[in-house]
């Protein structure tokens, strides 16, 4: 008796579930891995941001005000001779979950501004990943 060459339906089937089981045990290790890059990217930017406010500073003798806010490190403010811009390559970024980092102009003493994020959920506070990353303020 000749057997065709091939699989079976329940061959294939055997084989679907084995997949389908991989899938469902390394699918979630990956998600958890895009998540934790989305931080680890947030932070990254927040920190070339904080580099480029400090560069500012140094050419005007201040930080941007709340009015000028992150646009003031691409775009020179009104009145500003010293501004040797633009401070980044390319336009602000958002941050990893596609929201406006925060930017406050404060008085502290130590450090004169806030800079964050709110996180994946984009709203005040949080916890894990919607948890606001960044130099936050004091209050």
């Amino acid at each position: 008796m000749h057997r065709n060459a091939g699989f079976s339906m329940i061959e294939l089937l055997v084989v679907m579930v084995i997949l389908g089981l991989l899938a469902g045990l390394v699918g979630p290790r990956l998600f958890d891995r895009a998540d934790i890059a989305k931080v680890q990217t947030a932070e990254t930017q927040m920190a070339m941001l904080k580099g480029s406010l400090t560069i500012f500073r140094l050419d005007i003798g201040r930080y941007p005000t709340a009015e000028e806010g992150l646009n003031a490190l691409v775009r020179q403010p009104e009145n500003e001779n010293t501004w040797q811009g633009p401070y980044l390559d390319e336009a602000v970024p958002v941050d990893p979950w596609g929201n406006r980092y925060q930017y406050r102009y404060i008085r502290s003493g130590f450090q004169d501004f806030s800079l964050f994020s709110y996180g994946a959920d984009g709203a005040k506070s949080g916890e894990g990943l919607n948890a606001d990353i960044g130099f936050l303020p004091d209050a």
